[in-house]
Order: structure tokens, then sequence, then C-alpha cells
């Protein structure tokens, strides 16, 4: 239980955690060129194994357990990190392959994957009002993928597999015991992300000599990037409750098309709204219908 509501300042580490995941974004994209996915994604997670140890050593709830590093439910856990593989791979490989903006935005569909997979995984109940929501999102999918259009590709797909797998994180993560503390399940996660998307560059065509120093060192970044976002994220939701900061994270979406006009030249208008709005507003409305069930009962959100 949490002893003091910061949510304030969970808002703004919220934030500043979409900014690194963009930028970790920017530089995969960059080095697409020279690099596979699967490569990315290995790299990703090695270096970003060093903020998970951060943030597991740095657990008040990890602490309290005794720092046992054994989990009762470790299939679970390694399953999860799996998952975590799979919707990274798919994401990077989109950005290798589409603007930046639309790949980003496309990936914001994961609220509705997540509405939709609670029923069968979790049990839930989902009511007209989260279903109208979900409606409305997949509708704005439509919109920015723009299937049977003339500038249609199949690489349009990947940022909506890569949304399915992250939703199926989210959902996973909530059939772990209440004791397990979070960075935990994040360091599994890594570590099983990291073997996987070796094993996946190994035997999908190998891993291309790294060129340069400069390389290097955007490698390094990325995976610092996205492992310290993953952190501030996990410390911001220690802070207050997940349904104060979900409306903030759709700031990704003008942001990430920002970055990518001002770092590759990209202004996708034509193809990103009105159906971005509509991805926005879908989540939103899911936010807003959950928030107002959990003050109702709270137990129909466990």
């Amino acid at each position: 239980m949490r002893t003091k509501d910061r949510t304030g300042l969970a808002i703004i580490l919220s934030l500043v955690a979409l900014v690194f995941f963009d930028a970790m974004g920017l530089i995969i994209k960059y080095l697409a060129d020279n690099y596979s996915a699967a490569q990315l994604t290995s790299y990703r997670n090695m270096f970003g194994l060093i903020p998970a140890v951060i943030a597991l050593g740095s657990s008040q709830a990890w602490r309290n357990t005794g720092k046992r590093l054994r989990l009762r439910q470790w299939r679970l856990a390694f399953l999860r990190g799996a998952i975590v593989t799979f919707a990274q791979l798919s994401f990077y490989m989109s950005l290798g392959l589409m603007d930046f903006a639309s790949a980003s935005t496309i990936t914001y569909a994961s609220a509705l994957f997540t509405t939709a997979l609670a029923i069968p995984i979790l049990g839930e109940r989902v009511g007209w009002v989260r279903w109208s929501a979900v409606l409305i999102g997949f509708v704005g999918v439509i919109m920015v993928v723009q299937p049977g259009g003339a500038g249609f590709t199949v690489y349009a797909l990947l940022p909506l597999v890569a949304a399915a797998f992250y939703a199926l994180v989210g959902v996973t993560a909530r059939l772990f015991d209440d004791d397990v503390p979070s960075p935990l399940i994040n360091l599994y996660s890594s570590i099983t992300g990291t073997i996987g998307a070796t094993l996946i560059a190994y035997f999908w065509g190998g891993f291309a000599p790294i060129v340069s120093v400069f390389d290097l060192a955007w490698i390094i970044l990325m995976g610092t990037f996205g492992g310290t976002a993953v952190l501030f994220l996990v410390v911001s939701y220690r802070m207050t409750e997940q349904s104060n900061l979900a409306p903030f994270s759709y700031f990704g979406i003008p942001l990430a098309f920002i970055f990518g006009w001002l770092f590759f030249d990209e202004a996708p208008w034509a193809t990103l709204f009105p159906g971005a709005i509509l991805i926005a507003a879908g989540g939103l409305l899911i936010v807003w219908r959950e928030r107002a069930t959990y003050k109702k009962n709270p137990i129909d959100l466990i």
C-alpha cells in the first residue's frame, strides 16, 4: 500500500519516460538500415538490464520479501518475457519500415486490445461503454493503417501486432501474486528478452558487426533510454494510481509526430489524422470508465 500519493511528480516522471521511449525509438529507426530488428531488440534488453537491476535494488517491496529472486510463478514470468520480446521485435521492425509517428501511434491501440483480452484471461465483465471505446479506437486504427488504400503496405500491421503483444504483457502482469514486486517481474522480462532476442538474431541472419564507435554509443544509449524509461514508469506507478497516469500517456502521439518531423522530416498529416485522435479518444474513454468502475467496486479491477 502506498504511504504517500505524489501524483504531480508521478505525472512528470511518466512524461519524461515518454520522451525516453521516443528517443529510444528514434535511435532504432536511425540504426535500422545497418542492424536487424532482432539484433536491436537484443541490444535494447541487454543494456536495459542495468536500469532493471537498479529498479529492483531500490524496491522496498523486494527488500521486505527478503530480497528473494525466485518466483513461484516463474513460468509465467518467462512467458511474459517472451511476449515482450515479440512485441519489441514487431515494433522495432515497423520503425525501420514506416514513418516514426504512424508506427508509434498505432501501438497506442494496446489499450483497446487490453480491454478485449481481459475478458478471456482475467474474466472481466466489459460493458457497452468500454466496447464502444474499443470500436471508436479501432475505427481510428483503420483510418491510420488505411487497408485497401493506395499507400497501404503489410508493414502497417506490424505496430498493430506489437500493440496486441504489449496488451498481452499488461494483462498477464495482473496474474501474478499480489506480493510479487513489479521490478522483479520486470527483471525476469529483461533477462528473457535478452536471451530470446539474441537467439532470434543468431538464427535470423546473425549479428552484423558494429561499424563504428558512434554506432556503439547509439546502441548503448538506446538500451539506456529504454531501460530508464521503464524504471521511471515503475517509480511513477508506485507514487499514484495507474489511472491517474494513463491519460497523460497519449501525449506520446503528438510528441512522436514532432520528433518524426524534426529528425526525419516526416509529417504524415493525411494518414495520421483524424485517426490518431480517435485512437486516443477510445483509450481515454476506457481509462475514464475503468476509473469510475474502480471507485464503485475496486474488486472488479483486481
